[in-house]
């Protein structure tokens, strides 16, 4: 955050204050976001989560002011403050309780190798073309696409739920 807003001739120490915001966004909302898993489940929070953080990411495409960033910052960390916890959970709600010591490390595994490579592409793509529009769109794509495979997994988890009743 520090090394775009310094691209887009904003200081550093605005930059810093920028990324403060965004982490004291995702910190501040964690408690929300538990309210949230607790009353809809973790599936449909990594859902909710992902379509705010996605949105959030497109923002970054287009604000080029501090004000902007300042705004965007927040929302993203609102969205992604969510993803993490609520994936342990959604673990906990769709399979059983004695899997749980495998699967969540799994998940767990899979989020951080997720994140790494993540900022690891980000780091090529900003090299590759001299910008950050191509991490922040590439970005978007792998959000709208963890979206719409979590949406998939929701309408047939909702789906089930009336024959689970009977």
């Amino acid at each position: 955050m520090v090394a775009f807003c310094g691209d887009l001739g904003i200081g550093r120490a605005t930059g810093a204050l920028v990324l403060s915001v965004l982490l004291g966004a995702g910190f501040a909302s964690r408690q929300i976001w538990g309210l949230v898993s607790d009353r809809l489940g973790g599936l449909k929070t990594i859902f909710i989560s992902s379509g705010a953080q996605a949105l959030a990411l497109m923002g970054f495409l287009f604000t080029q002011s501090e004000a902007g960033l300042f705004f965007v910052a927040g929302a993203f960390g609102l969205g992604f403050s969510a993803l993490i916890p609520a994936y342990a959970l959604a673990v906990r709600d769709l399979f059983p309780a004695n899997e749980a010591y495998w699967r969540v490390p799994t998940v767990l595994l899979c989020t951080a190798f997720g994140m790494a490579l993540g900022g690891w592409l980000a780091g090529y793509l900003y090299d590759l073309f001299g910008s950050y529009a191509p991490a922040f769109a590439t970005g978007v794509v792998l959000n709208l696409l963890n979206f719409a495979i979590v949406g998939l997994l929701v309408a047939r988890q909702t789906r089930r739920l009336p024959q689970d009743l009977h």
